[in-house]
């Protein structure tokens, strides 16, 4: 995306506001674009995860990663409801985050996108009947999920120089999902989707 400035600028405070313009900049290519408040939302959760203690979970003795089905599993098991809409709340965010950045290792293992799509997107509709507070924010999230992966993957995407594979598993996605996003990316790269890809 040309118009996605990655560059960080010295006159943002934090993280947090640098991820906020990112997505502010890659939002203007999505139609509809999302609404400031879940821009706003995505923002704070890329400054939470971007410190491991907010990301990684202490279980047996060490961090790890909780896989989401068991996130699923103890909000079915909750006590009560605020519990249970904390814990989705984490299973959304979680299944964006990895989603969005970590696609590839994840299709390694045989998780395609459409689980994260499945976790994430139930978990913000529970919350946007249930939460106390930003249902709009969690309805906007589970009714375009897939939307909000490809924006925060974008937003956390520098400009720099990527290897042939990279690009050609790039453009693997986009011939699966035909995703605009993911063919702005490619014509940022200086190639045409709708073309043959040739690597050298």
């Amino acid at each position: 995306m040309q118009d996605c400035d990655a560059r960080l600028s010295i006159s943002e405070p934090s993280l947090a506001a640098y991820f906020q313009r990112r997505l502010e900049d890659c939002a203007k290519e999505v139609d509809p674009p999302p609404q400031e408040d879940t821009c706003w939302y995505l923002s704070q959760l890329l400054d939470r995860f971007g410190r491991s203690e907010d990301f990684f979970a202490w279980e047996e003795g060490r961090y790890g990663l909780r896989p989401l089905a068991l996130l699923y599993g103890d909000a079915s098991e909750a006590r009560d409801d605020r519990e249970r809409c904390l814990l989705l709340q984490q299973l959304g965010d979680m299944a964006l985050f990895l989603g969005a950045l970590f696609p590839l290792r994840y299709e390694r293992r045989g998780i395609r996108q459409d689980y994260f799509i499945g976790m994430g997107g139930g978990a913000y509709d529970y919350l946007a009947e249930n939460a106390r507070h930003g249902r709009h924010i969690f309805a906007e999230l589970s009714a375009a999920f897939a939307t909000m992966l490809e924006l925060v993957a974008q937003a956390c995407t520098s400009d720099a120089v990527q290897s042939n594979e990279d690009i050609l598993s790039l453009y693997e996605k986009w011939l699966e999902t035909r995703s605009p996003l993911l063919a702005r990316q490619l014509r940022a790269l200086g190639l045409e989707p709708e073309s043959p890809l040739t690597l050298q």
